[in-house]
């Protein structure tokens, strides 16, 4: 869990400052976006180390590790995200010395040239190393015009289930507590030559659908269905999940700004509205249940992983409408969460979803 909330850091790090400099026109733009990177990059961390204590607490709650353990584990943490933003802040801090000292962060000759960052710069200026580029004996000839580029999609919200002859007000799942999650990756390819207006977007993506019934109630596997039952014990919580790995395809819609010199021509939707439609098809990878609740007065935790007849194959419509990287999401799941169900359920979302 550590290991992986790091990488997820650093490539979040990365992300940003890749972000930053695919905008910047003027050495005092870059600075000031450089200077307000350092905020970012200490509330990611923050952040990060914070989910990762949860998680140690969420250990030791379930008696996996014993309070010592736990105490180490947070000293540690908290010492590798400390270190994360130490080094954070000296690489931007010289970045923004060398700007302001000579105007650029590129040191050498234009022959023998090394161009200093925490990620690849712009993928057209060079050869990138580590996050370094290097050029010898001359430079990378630029590609003019870049039609697909691609990006980190991360999507959360609301989720529920239209039920036939059923509206959402009398739903057998709680609204608020049930929830989606998604992360995926997507490319971004323009339809027409000369225009940016019309773009084809598509990727892979994971995604998570949580039901929790309502009522005491809790998902019983009868043979070929899946009914909702009334649990003989008071629950403290139930908790149905499906994951699914998905193509999404959309056609996205929007405005664009255009920048042009003699070497290349780049179209950016940074800060402009947007709108995307299409759909999904992927397929359910895995399906469980989580029931918590005291009995004889010990509290007891069960996680039940089983098919609980959900369907395999899964696809839908979805939608997106925002400005700039943030969107309201949509999403509908035209195939059942249930085969062979008497009463046709199927999965619907609700939320946010932030292409990074």
């Amino acid at each position: 869990m550590k290991t992986l909330i790091t990488i997820a850091t650093l490539m979040a790090m990365t992300l940003i400052v890749q972000f930053v400099n695919a905008q910047e026109g003027f050495d005092n733009d870059k600075i000031e976006k450089l200077k307000a990177q350092k905020e970012i990059l200490i509330t990611a961390e923050k952040e990060a180390l914070k989910k990762e204590v949860e998680s140690i607490n969420e250990k030791l709650d379930n008696n996996e590790i014993t309070i010592e353990e736990a105490q180490k584990l947070k000293e540690e943490a908290a010492r590798i995200h400390a270190l994360n933003i130490e080094n954070g802040l000296a690489i931007l801090d010289n970045r923004i010395a060398l700007l302001e000292r000579n105007g650029t962060e590129s040191l050498g000759t234009d022959t023998n040239k090394v161009t200093i960052g925490l990620g690849a710069e712009d993928p057209d200026d060079g050869d990138i190393l580590f996050g370094i580029d290097i050029r010898r004996g001359g430079e990378k000839e630029i590609k003019y015009d870049r039609r697909t580029t691609s990006n980190l999609v991360v999507a959360f919200g609301l989720n529920n289930a239209i039920v036939d002859g059923q509206s959402l007000d009398d739903s057998d799942y709680k609204i608020w507590g049930s929830r989606f999650f998604e992360i995926g990756w997507v490319w971004r390819t323009r339809v027409f030559k000369n225009s940016n207006f019309l773009r084809l977007k598509y990727g892979i993506s994971y995604t998570s659908n949580g039901l929790k019934p309502t009522d005491n109630r809790y998902f019983v596997d009868n043979g070929d269905q899946t009914d909702l039952e009334e649990f003989p014990l008071n629950l403290d919580k139930s908790k149905f999940r499906m994951d699914n790995i998905v193509v999404p395809l959309h056609f996205e819609f929007g405005p664009s700004r255009v920048r042009e010199t003699e070497k290349s021509i780049r179209y950016y939707t940074t800060r402009k509205f947007r709108m995307g439609l299409g759909g999904y098809v992927g397929a359910n990878v895995s399906t469980r249940q989580k029931l918590k609740f005291k009995e004889n007065g010990n509290r007891i935790k069960d996680k039940i992983k089983r098919d609980y007849n959900t369907s395999d194959l899964i696809y839908g419509l979805s939608t997106y409408i925002g400005f700039g990287d943030m969107s309201l999401y949509a999403k509908y799941d035209l195939s059942p969460i249930f085969r062979n169900a008497e009463i046709e359920q199927n999965n619907v979302s609700l939320g946010l979803r932030f292409d990074l």
